[in-house]
């Protein structure tokens, strides 16, 4: 990905750029690719009946974890408060999505994979939020 490089070149930003925050951003559009394609392999499983609180968490997931990646692109102005308030339930989101993968981990790869990309996500959210102030 490209973040650090173009955030890097904002006008707001002056090549001073936030570098857990940009983690952040990368591994929250990393995340909703995973958990998208977590989901859509969940579907195409025979026994679908018992993934469907994992596909439902995957597509939450996907969802907070573009919307999260987005904002923390954003540099034009300042909305601090809901930027943070989406860091944190993006990692709630992760954690939670992380551990329903997990029990379908050794019979899934794909779940196994969606887990560990949950878990760096949200560890990268955590760190984030100690430069988002």
């Amino acid at each position: 990905m490209q973040v650090r490089e173009i955030i890097s070149t904002h006008p707001d930003v002056r090549g001073s750029t936030a570098d857990l925050l940009l983690r952040c951003i990368e591994e929250c559009y990393g995340c909703a690719q995973t958990c998208t394609a977590c989901a859509d392999a969940c579907l195409a499983e025979d026994m679908v009946d018992h993934l469907r609180q994992c596909i439902r968490l995957n597509l939450d997931c996907a969802d907070i974890c573009a919307a999260t990646g987005a904002m923390g692109s954003r540099r034009t102005g300042s909305n601090i408060a809901v930027l943070r308030v989406a860091i944190q339930a993006c990692e709630v989101a992760c954690r939670e999505c992380a551990g329903e993968c997990e029990k379908h981990a050794s019979q899934h790869a794909h779940c196994r994979i969606c887990a560990q990309a949950c878990m760096r996500c949200a560890d990268a959210c955590r760190a984030a939020l100690s430069e988002v102030h």
